[in-house]
């Protein structure tokens, strides 16, 4: 499938799938044409990315990452090396950081919003 295809089944821009290229994310034939031809399974593997982008994940992070994922089902493959679990469990503690920082904000939110209201 064309980059704009892709794009549209993903809601992902163009421009961002050619970053993903270039980091090594994401692989493309060309037709003889030159445009990009992408297979099937990119649709999945987008969504994975943009799923480990919004957990907070770089995109080097992620090109270690990928090839130990199934792009189908997200599921883990067998070529995770201890390196890579060792650095995704910081990756999980941090975002598990994240979240306790977050539940803060929101219960001194509401604090703040029960007074205002008199309550």
């Amino acid at each position: 499938m064309r980059i704009g295809e892709l794009a549209r089944r993903t809601n992902v821009s163009e421009r961002s799938l050619r970053y993903y290229e270039t980091q090594g994310l994401l692989a493309a034939d060309r037709t003889p044409g030159g445009h990009r031809d992408y297979p099937e399974a990119a649709v999945d593997r987008v969504v994975r990315i943009q799923e480990l982008f919004a957990a907070g994940l770089h995109s080097e992070k992620i090109r270690q990452l990928l090839p130990c994922m199934r792009d189908r089902d997200g599921g883990p493959s067998v070529v995770a090396t201890p390196k890579l679990v060792a650095d995704l469990a910081q990756e999980r503690d941090r975002i598990d950081r994240m979240i306790r920082d977050l539940e803060r904000s929101r219960d001194t939110l509401d604090e703040v919003i029960q007074v205002a209201r008199g309550s």
